[in-house]
């Protein structure tokens, strides 16, 4: 059984989440604040966290930026929850490495539907540690890259784009997949920056960034081939 951990101040929210999962088979646990969700993320590990972003004590930024950093919770897959529909409030959630995000009022649908897609994504790609291709290094645990042994600063939406892609190097990774990957629901907001995000990431690994192919009107590709 799968278990997602919800973090929101609202009681009601939380029932309506639990009931509508609960239906589906995943088990839902409840915290009331951002500081009692890291607590619980800690002891618990669950599969999957529905994170509201205002919150008292501590809001949903800090809460996912600590969870992206903490060794035990940096891989568990984060949603994001808030009435908060501004563009900039979407890129940034993006940039502190949330996997998806839904904006209030949503349907119990779309909730099922996002937790479902989310978790396949994951599951999809045996989870390693780290990677190794070329001369590039990733270090998920760490969240850091290096290229020959020097250290590459990549941002947290370049990190997963990239995680994503050497997972299923060799694969064609349609652009949607991508923005998905790079955290975002809206696809409209994330498209018009998902080819500025894969630019500065070839750039930043230098000669390897060749290694990110381009596949005209689907997507994009990490070759196989360990030349760089």
């Amino acid at each position: 059984m799968k278990t997602v951990l919800v973090i929101d101040d609202e009681k009601d929210l939380v029932k309506l989440v639990d009931h509508h999962l609960g239906k589906e088979g995943y088990l839902v646990i409840g915290a009331r604040d951002g500081a009692e969700g890291l607590e619980v993320a800690r002891k618990h590990k669950p599969d999957l966290i529905l994170l509201d972003i205002m919150m008292p004590r501590m809001d949903g930024w800090d809460v996912c930026k600590k969870l992206k950093s903490m060794p035990g919770t940096s891989q568990v897959p984060v949603i994001m929850l808030t009435a908060r529909a501004q563009e900039t409030d979407k890129v940034l959630g993006l940039e502190l490495g949330a996997d998806d995000y839904i904006t209030k009022p949503f349907s119990p649908r779309e909730l099922v539907a996002r937790v479902k897609a989310v978790l396949r994504r994951f599951e999809a790609c045996e989870f390693k540690e780290s990677l190794k291709v070329g001369d590039i290094d990733i270090d998920y645990k760490g969240r850091t890259v290096t290229v020959k042994d020097k250290r590459v600063e990549l941002t947290n939406t370049e990190f997963n784009l990239l995680w994503h892609l050497v997972n299923r190097r060799g694969a064609v990774i349609s652009r949607d997949d991508l923005i998905s990957a790079g955290r975002g629901d809206d696809a409209a907001v994330i498209d018009r920056t998902i080819d500025v995000h894969i630019a500065a990431l070839r750039k930043k690994l230098g000669k390897s960034g060749r290694l990110i192919e381009t596949v005209r009107g689907v997507g994009y590709k990490f070759t196989e081939t360990n030349d760089a």
